[in-house]
């Protein structure tokens, strides 16, 4: 996903004069990079709970590992960015992602889960770095007045790499060869380690091909002029009445602290319910569905997030954001609702069309905690972009249900999060400006 960041401090030289059209080309490439890696994952959980003979929670902390990188490196990205530049430290996340990528050899050589986990985990510290250098250096690639059309075309391209990475996993890694419970039993066990072996082989080529796409990047990044970002100071009379403040000061804005739950509570469930798409399905013996025609209905589930960002780009130019928050979240937990409740492709089509009523859900809860932060902005960028970490915990609660139950009952997680979307939305969204003295 791609993360909204705090532009506010930060400036550039533009001249009008100047072609930005290649750096913007090349910047905008990394956000189509991490939904690359990222939505992956949604075909690696299936995949990896074949192969290694996992629990559907055990199959889920793919989500927590790669996900949980994006909560430790929050806050170490941002202060080498401060250090060495956000080109810089551009090229150390691509660095960071293809080491995680090339792992996944290793990681599929060993069949040890853990080593996966790692490898997941390492790949996501990577995009976060990127993720918090590529919002501000779209923003300032040109005309400041055309700031917010560019993060929003560049977020676009995100959303497509979410709806065709699906797709292209389910070719590469999934085998199609669907084997029971009693047709495994009946292997001998020489026939059964080589089928575990095949199955895991299956990860090692596309994952080194995602190393290699990082690379080529890195090295255009490397060689291409970026435009200089600057941080922005305080006025001078605004410098003398700032008194020091500890980050965690920005709780202070109720509207911001319930905001940070939001983004927890949302990314979970957009992610869970993405993760589940095969599991879900499979649950349901839906007759003549194979795991790889199901794969496809993850490609629908993001095409209609895709969809329902650009219809939500032009509906919130119209509406009162939270207003329009709320309406998503209210028509989500009848979704999510209906899904648990009905059976066969009914229950499906509602799962695909969540995706459209979670397109608008993080780009608003963010810029809703962020209202009336003034000097506080960036601290509460922080603290919502950590919130991300809900990713790695509400898929796991998931699986969790989904061992000891099924995982269409544990789809009452997801309902639950919406329904704390849409108090957020309602009467959590509500702020107050602090003065100096607060």
């Amino acid at each position: 996903m791609a993360i909204a960041s705090d532009t506010t401090h930060l400036k550039s030289s533009y001249d009008p004069s100047k072609n930005y059209t290649v750096p913007l080309i090349v910047v905008t490439s990394l956000f189509f990079l991490w939904a690359l890696g990222g939505k992956m994952n949604d075909i690696l959980i299936p995949h990896l709970k074949k192969a290694l003979d996992l629990t559907d929670f055990q199959s889920s902390l793919v989500q927590s590992a790669f996900f949980a990188g994006y909560f430790f490196a929050a806050i170490p990205a941002g202060w080498v960015m401060k250090k060495v530049g956000y080109k810089n430290g551009i090229l150390i996340g691509l660095g960071i992602a293809i080491v995680g990528a090339c792992l996944f050899y290793p990681a599929a050589s060993t069949r040890v889960y853990p080593f996966f986990l790692s490898a997941l985990c390492i790949m996501a510290c990577g995009f976060c770095f990127l993720e918090v250098a590529a919002n501000p250096y779209v923003s300032i690639l040109g005309d400041p007045k055309g700031a917010s059309s560019r993060l929003n075309l560049a977020q676009g391209f995100n959303s497509l790499g979410a709806t065709i990475t699906p797709f292209i996993g389910a070719q590469v890694i999934l085998s199609g060869v669907e084997k029971s419970d009693s047709d495994l039993a009946f292997m001998s066990p020489f026939d059964l380690e080589n089928y575990k072996i095949f199955e895991a082989d299956r990860v090692k080529m596309p994952y080194l091909i995602i190393a290699g796409i990082f690379l080529l990047i890195a090295v255009i990044i490397f060689v291409t002029k970026l435009p200089e970002v600057k941080e922005a100071g305080l006025s001078e009379e605004g410098a003398n009445k700032a008194k020091p403040q500890s980050p965690f000061s920005v709780f202070r804005f109720k509207h911001l602290a319930l905001g940070v739950l939001a983004i927890f509570m949302y990314v979970g469930a957009q992610e869970g319910v993405a993760s589940f798409i095969i599991r879900f399905m499979q649950h349901l013996q839906i007759e003549g569905v194979t795991e790889k025609m199901a794969a496809n209905f993850i490609v629908f589930h993001w095409g209609s997030f895709m969809v329902g960002r650009f219809v939500g780009a032009w509906l919130l130019q119209k509406f009162d954001p939270a207003k329009m928050l709320a309406v998503y979240a209210i028509v989500a937990i009848g979704l999510v609702s209906a899904a648990m409740l009905t059976s066969g492709m009914v229950a499906v089509w509602c799962v695909v069309a969540l995706g459209f009523f979670n397109s608008i859900q993080f780009a608003t809860i963010f810029t809703l905690s962020l209202k009336n932060l003034g000097m506080y902005t960036k601290d509460g960028s922080t603290f919502l972009v950590m919130a991300i970490v809900g990713a790695a915990i509400i898929p796991a609660l998931m699986g969790y249900i989904s061992t000891v139950q099924n995982i269409q009952i544990a789809f009452i997680i997801p309902a639950a999060c919406y329904v704390y979307v849409l108090f957020y939305a309602l009467k959590g969204s509500k702020t107050r400006e602090l003065t100096l003295a607060d």
